[in-house]
């Protein structure tokens, strides 16, 4: 098992898959663990047994156990007589369903064509993890496992997008059947087939957006020695979503390697620009009395007289100090299951000690704050502002039955992946595949605006075993671990169960207005809605009623507002386009002088100028039309568009084979303006903040094509 440790002899199960003619000329057994492929194991049991020490020397362990470890594909290609996991029952079915998908054929007869063999088997392969792994509850997400599945899925998409020429989703296709044929085994993936689809397909389209334009990104890699750059390998991650594992993959088929340095190095130095600078010097404890059990009485107190201080220490922080102070028992709820930490104030004798947060650290809850008494010890009378919990509370129970709403009008998948209560608002994350429409909004607003005004009371279960929360079918966190008691936050059995540590309001009409402010995606398959309540609900409605009485005092005739709006629409589309239209007239007749400007550089036609237009659309005609009556040729063009100076370069086709790329020449040119861009081998354009470089960019363009 390992050089020291828990071991013990083992037995290893292997299998002879060869013909009986290979079988006579060399016994199986001269085979075994010889990398033969014909010659598998397919199980190990290990029966520990001993403590191996460092001396090497085998104690007898206690306990006696076996780890038995099967391979499950393999042994039904052995009892299936096949010679591949891919050519069993547990394949098969998902290969001929993608050959249907996609009017390919699997089993080349050709080496140059075995890439296609290993996409149709890299698909039915991917498909099982990830689509278990959702049904299970992990989403892909850009951290942690949640990063793997898309991983996962996306070297899928590469395969079939690569070697089998299929470009558009293909994976989520395949959801229904193999929700199909594992029904009796897996159970929870057939009854969320519909919302694994369709996570499957998000997954899917976000990548292909980025990854034709990715490969071609990757045919301009800078190589040198066969290695490809580690900066424009981390380019690949951060800008077209292409995982370090797949461009290694991509570049392995073309006997490269990546300068895994410099990528490295790249995503620290953007792990070191994109994170806060957290670090702080703790000072240590300065204890008044023994440790103790904090106690927590916030639920039903906001204030506390003569609680013992029990140590308290000096934090220094990049531009700050704070203290922490730890008490005997508390009113304070610190932060924690999605809930801001309390504020308030502690009196020291006649000193009020000014407590900003309120945090968790192991078992001890620490009130935060920026200035303490020179003399502090003793007792002190702790203090919650009360209203800024109240409307925490009034947020975080309408979480609660907003949750339920989304369920009700959603579906049972709308599960929560987030969640941030405050005293101002709301936030809530959860799973569902598209975005909501209005009527829905609507409804879930609705639901939970009735549930409010049902003036609901609060059930608080306490102490509830785990077991009997379950069969109150309180909400759960997939992930989460509970110890056997947990908390149970009731609004109405029948309508509101969770467990949270949280807290609460009394009854649901103390929440007052609800209203939901936004929704919208976070990452594939993930929503998340902002809300209000209660003073900011009313705020909210007052200014959005305000506003919409401004819009009507500047039309002369009150009546239908939305068709007022609509005819400005309709107007401001058409003047839109008559500007265009003359733009593009302007731009047109100004091709005359541009055509003029035309030289010859070492055998290559160049029109480089600046040109008096801010509309990029027209410019981009007129350099087209121009490109179109004189061929062959390379044009750059300048202007300036609301203050920004702006480059574009359009190449001909047979100049862009001979080596020439609108891409790397505008990148160059773009340093003149102070700014950056790319694009394809025949156009680019780039942006700037350095107008006055403007005629700099378009005098190096010649000094370029001399090179």
């Amino acid at each position: 098992m390992g050089d020291t440790g828990p071991c013990g002899p083992c037995s290893e199960i292997h299998y002879d898959l060869r013909s009986d003619e290979e079988r006579n000329k060399i016994p199986g057994k001269s085979l075994v663990n010889q990398d033969h492929p014909l010659v598998i194991e397919i199980w190990n049991l290990v029966f520990i047994q001993f403590n191996r020490k460092a001396d090497g020397q085998l104690d007898n362990l206690p306990d006696k156990h076996v780890d038995t470890g099967m391979g499950f594909e393999r042994l039904c290609m052995a009892i299936q007589g096949k010679t591949s996991n891919y050519d069993t029952d547990v394949f098969t079915p998902f290969i001929e369903e993608i050959e249907r998908l996609t009017g390919k054929k699997y089993g080349f007869k050709y080496e140059r064509e075995a890439r296609k063999d290993i996409a149709f088997r890299v698909v039915a392969d991917h498909i099982r993890t990830v689509a278990f792994t959702i049904a299970d509850g992990e989403l892909p997400s850009n951290t942690g496992a949640g990063y793997v599945i898309r991983r996962i899925l996306r070297r899928a998409v590469r395969y079939y997008y690569s070697f089998l020429d299929w470009k558009e989703p293909l994976m989520f296709r395949l959801v229904p059947m193999l929700a199909e044929y594992f029904a009796h085994v897996f159970p929870e993936l057939d009854k969320q087939k519909e919302f694994v689809a369709t996570v499957v397909l998000e997954e899917e389209k976000s990548f292909l957006k980025t990854l034709e334009s990715g490969l071609k990104r990757f045919e301009n890699l800078t190589v040198k020695n066969n290695v490809i750059n580690g900066f424009e390998a981390f380019e690949l991650y951060d800008t077209f979503g292409f995982p370090i594992d797949l461009t290694r993959l991509i570049a392995s088929e073309k006997g490269y390697t990546i300068d895994e340095a410099g990528f490295e190095k790249a995503l620290q130095e953007q792990k070191s620009r994109s994170r806060e600078d957290a670090r702080s010097s703790r000072g240590d404890w300065i204890q008044l009395i023994p440790d103790t059990n904090v106690h927590f009485v916030g639920y039903h107190q906001l204030s506390l007289k003569n609680v013992p201080v029990v140590k308290y220490r000096q934090v220094e922080k990049k531009d700050l100090t704070e203290y922490h102070i730890v008490l005997a028992e508390t009113p304070f709820y610190a932060e924690g299951g999605g809930q801001i930490g309390d504020t308030g104030y502690l009196l020291a004798g006649n000193e009020r000690i000014r407590i900003i947060n309120t945090i968790k650290e192991n078992d001890l809850i620490i009130h935060i704050t920026d200035a303490i008494p020179g003399n502090f010890s003793g007792l002190v009378d702790a203090f919650v502002d009360m209203e800024r919990r109240q409307l925490t509370e009034n947020n975080h129970s309408a979480t609660h039955l907003m949750q339920a709403a989304l369920r009700k009008v959603l579906g049972k998948h709308a599960q929560q992946r987030g969640s941030l209560v405050t005293d101002k608002y709301l936030r809530f994350d959860f799973s569902h595949f598209q975005k909501m429409t209005p009527e829905q909004i609507a409804e879930v607003e609705s639901i939970v605006q009735a549930k409010i005004r049902e003036n609901i009371s609060r059930k608080e279960d306490a102490d509830i075993s785990i077991a009997d929360a379950e069969k109150a079918g309180a909400m759960m966190l997939f992930g989460e671990k509970y110890g056997e008691k947990v908390r149970m936050i009731t609004f109405d059995p029948e309508y509101s169960a969770e467990l949270c540590g949280g807290c609460h309001v009394d009854n649901t009409a103390r929440i007052g207005t609800f209203k939901i402010l936004s929704e919208s995606a976070i990452a594939a398959g993930i929503r998340r809605i902002e809300a209000v309540t209660s003073v900011e609900a009313d705020r909210y409605i007052g200014r959005e009623l305000n506003e919409l009485n401004e819009i009507r005092g500047l039309f002369k005739n009150q009546g239908n507002m939305i068709q007022h709006v609509t005819q400005l629409q309709e107007e401001n589309k058409l003047l839109r386009k008559e500007i265009e239209k003359l733009m593009a007239e302007q731009a047109n007749q100004f091709k005359d002088v541009l055509k003029n400007k035309v030289e010859t550089v070492d055998g290559i036609k160049l029109l480089a100028s600046t040109v008096p237009f801010t509309d990029q659309k027209a410019v981009k005609t007129l350099a087209y039309n121009i490109e179109q009556e004189l061929g062959d040729m390379i044009i750059v063009l300048g202007m300036v568009t609301n203050e920004t100076p702006q480059l574009m370069v359009v190449i001909s086709k047979n100049l862009t084979e001979k080596g020439y790329h609108a891409g790397n020449m505008i990148r160059e040119l773009a340093k003149e303006i102070g700014g950056g861009g790319g694009g394809q081998a025949f156009f680019a354009t780039a942006g700037g903040k350095n107008a006055a470089g403007l005629q700099q960019a378009i005098l190096k363009v010649k000094s370029m094509i001399q090179k």
